[in-house]
C-alpha cells in the first residue's frame, strides 16, 4: 500500500469540497490485488469517522480473494458497512453484480471510488445505495449469492440490526464472508462465537498472525439441518 495526494476530485466530493473548503480534503491510498491496481479515495475532514480509513480487515479479505483466487462473475453480491468501498469494487471487477450500501452520509466516499476505479463499461453492474442496518434491509431482495463485511463488528449498539439484516439478506444458497478485527472492548468476539452462531454456520477460513483479524466462511443454519460445531478462534 502506498499514500498519495489526490488533486482530482470527482462527483459527489466535488460538491463537498464546495461546501467545506478549509476542512473536507481527500487522501489516495494505492493497491492491488488480483491484477488491479486500485486507487481508494478517503474524504477526511467531514465526519466521516471510521468510515474514512482502509482498515486491516478490508485489505485481509481482498487478499483472501486473491490467494483462494474467488471469481464472482454472474455472482449477485451484497456488501454491508463498506466504508471506502474497496471490497465491494474488487469484487465488482471480478465479475461481481454488487450493491455497495453504507449510511447515506458515506455514500459520497464510495461513489467516488466507484468512478475512480470501475470502468464506464462495468458500472452497470455496481449499485450503490443507503443502508442501515435493522431498518432499510426489507427494501433489499433476499437472493444474494454473497454477503462482504470487513470490519463491521464493531458498535455494540449496532449488534442487533446487524444481526437481523444478515438473517433477512442471508438465503440458504447465500455465502457470507465476514472479517473482522477483534477488540476486548466492544465484545467481538462473542458476537461472532455466540451470537451469530445461533443463525449461521461460522468457519474461520484465515487467521491473522497475531490471531486478531479471522475471515469467517458462514452459511445460513437451514431448519431442515442441524447446527454445525464450530471452532472457537
Amino acid at each position: 500500500m502506498t499514500t498519495t495526494p489526490f488533486l482530482g476530485p470527482c462527483g459527489d466530493y466535488a460538491s463537498l469540497l464546495k461546501m467545506h473548503p478549509s476542512t473536507c480534503f481527500m487522501k489516495q491510498n494505492n493497491f492491488e490485488f488480483c491484477g488491479f491496481k486500485l486507487k481508494i479515495a478517503r474524504i477526511l475532514g467531514a465526519d466521516l469517522g471510521v468510515s474514512s480509513y482502509v482498515w486491516s480487515s478490508g485489505i485481509a479479505l481482498c487478499r483472501y480473494f486473491e490467494k483462494e483466487k474467488i471469481n464472482f462473475t454472474g455472482k449477485k453480491v451484497i456488501e454491508l458497512g463498506a466504508g471506502t468501498g474497496i471490497v465491494g469494487i474488487l469484487a465488482a471487477l471480478l465479475g461481481g453484480n454488487v450493491t455497495i450500501t453504507d449510511k447515506l452520509d458515506i455514500l459520497m466516499q464510495i461513489r467516488n471510488n466507484v468512478t475512480i476505479n470501475v470502468p464506464s463499461a462495468c458500472r452497470n453492474r455496481i449499485k450503490v445505495l443507503p443502508l442501515v442496518w435493522g431498518e432499510d434491509q426489507f427494501s433489499f431482495p433476499t437472493d444474494y449469492d454473497f454477503i462482504l463485511g470487513t470490519d463491521i463488528v464493531y458498535e455494540v449498539e449496532s449488534y442487533a440490526g446487524l444481526r437481523d439484516t444478515l438473517c433477512y439478506l442471508c438465503s440458504d444458497h447465500t455465502t457470507i464472508y465476514l472479517v473482522t478485527e477483534f477488540r476486548c472492548h466492544n465484545y467481538s468476539e462473542t458476537y461472532h462465537n455466540v451470537i451469530l452462531t445461533e443463525h449461521f454456520n461460522c468457519n474461520p477460513v484465515e487467521v491473522s498472525n497475531d490471531k486478531t483479524i479471522v475471515v469467517y466462511k458462514m452459511s445460513k443454519i437451514s431448519a431442515k439441518a442441524p447446527k454445525l460445531e464450530t471452532d472457537t478462534v
